[in-house]
């Protein structure tokens, strides 16, 4: 006898049928995640033309045109992923929760004091409506004014102070926060602080976001801190 046994046919097919329906989903699940990776950066782009048209011009000022001609989409396009021109800024909670999340993995990981990953939560949150006071004070108009908008707000909200809290809940058991405290109400006090700050210095507009969020961040850190003093960020 000669060789090995050959394969029968049927099993050659079912075999190369078994790859080509393999190849065919692989295909199929590549191009369905190129699709979701397109929406998702169309969805931020426009998000950013409108945060620069606002920051600008004021929300008021700004249409949905112009939104859509600065993205180089559609008019039809932005409707597939916005219900109205508000909208759009309901994409600043998902940002926020997204810096709020990376800061409690740093904590996590343990490899930077909870000071400094709070410090350094407290200076991000403050990026995107510290472009402009003019786009604060739209943001905050916004999240006020719509029903639809302060529903999204208040959901992030609620996970961003669980988030805030256990970062909190790792200063205490690395000795850093007073763990006499509640983390919830720490969790709050922080996020007060941040956007309280932000409401005051779009209304000043002087000195820098940055500047105020420094200082509220070191009157946060001395109420809650075991020294109770500053540190170096």
């Amino acid at each position: 006898m000669g060789g090995g046994q050959q394969q029968p046919k049927k099993m050659r097919v079912a075999s190369g049928q078994r790859s080509s329906d393999s190849s065919k989903k692989s295909e199929t699940e590549a191009s369905s995640g190129r699709r979701e990776r397109r929406a998702a950066e169309t969805r931020l782009k426009l998000f950013r033309c409108a945060l620069a048209l606002i920051a600008e011009h004021g929300l008021s000022s700004v249409t949905v045109e112009d939104i859509t001609e600065a993205a180089d989409v559609g008019k039809g396009t932005f409707f597939n992923y916005f219900e109205t021109k508000d909208h759009v800024l309901g994409v600043m909670s998902e940002i926020q929760i997204g810096k709020i999340k990376e800061a409690a993995s740093k904590a996590a990981h343990g490899k930077q004091s909870i000071h400094a990953v709070l410090h350094e939560l407290a200076q991000r949150l403050a990026e995107e409506p510290g472009r402009s006071p003019s786009l604060a004070r739209a943001l905050i108009a916004s999240f006020l004014g719509n029903q639809g908008i302060r529903e999204i707000l208040k959901r992030t909200m609620l996970e961003g102070r669980k988030s805030v809290g256990e970062i909190v809940a790792a200063g205490q058991e690395h000795g850093e926060i007073n763990p006499n405290l509640k983390k919830e109400k720490v969790s709050m006090q922080f996020l007060q602080s941040i956007m309280g700050t932000v409401l005051i210095w779009s209304l000043n507009e002087t000195p820098t976001l940055n500047a105020w969020i420094e200082d509220s961040f070191q009157h946060f850190w001395r109420s809650v801190s075991i020294s109770g003093g500053e540190q170096e960020p």
